[in-house]
C-alpha cells in the first residue's frame, strides 16, 4: 500500500527506532509510548487488521506473537509485560496495518480500558 505509514517503514522510505527485523517482522519503538516499554511488532506484508491477517495466513498470524514474544524477552521483560492487538476503531486500531503492542517495564492494570 503506497500511503500506509507503516509499508513505508518496513521499506525505510520513513525512518524507525528498530528493535528487530527479518524477512516477515519489523519491531520499532512506539512514538507515542503507554509503558516504559512500549514496541510494535508488525508483518513486513500488509494487512489491514487482525482478523484479515488470520483469514489470509495463520503462520504468520502466529509468528506475529511469536516475535512479539521474543522481541519482550530481548527487552528484559521477564517479569512480566501485556501483548495487545487492536482491531478497528472501535478496538482503537488507528494505523490499519496490524500490528502487536509490546507493553512492559511496570505493573499493568486491569482492565486496561
Amino acid at each position: 500500500m503506497t500511503d500506509c505509514l507503516f509499508c513505508k517503514m518496513v521499506t525505510r522510505e520513513i525512518q524507525s527506532d528498530e528493535v528487530h527485523r527479518s524477512d516477515d517482522f519489523l519491531a520499532f519503538l512506539d512514538l507515542n509510548p503507554q509503558a516504559p516499554t512500549h514496541i510494535l511488532v508488525i508483518p513486513t506484508r500488509h494487512f489491514s487488521n487482525a482478523a484479515d491477517l488470520a483469514a489470509a495466513d495463520q503462520s504468520l498470524a502466529g509468528g506475529l506473537i511469536e516475535t512479539a514474544t521474543r522481541v519482550s524477552e530481548s527487552q528484559g521483560l521477564e517479569s512480566g509485560y501485556r501483548i495487545v492487538i487492536n482491531t478497528g476503531p472501535d478496538g482503537g486500531q488507528s494505523v490499519f496495518h496490524v500490528h502487536a503492542h509490546v507493553l512492559g517495564g511496570r505493573t499493568m492494570s486491569w482492565p486496561p480500558g
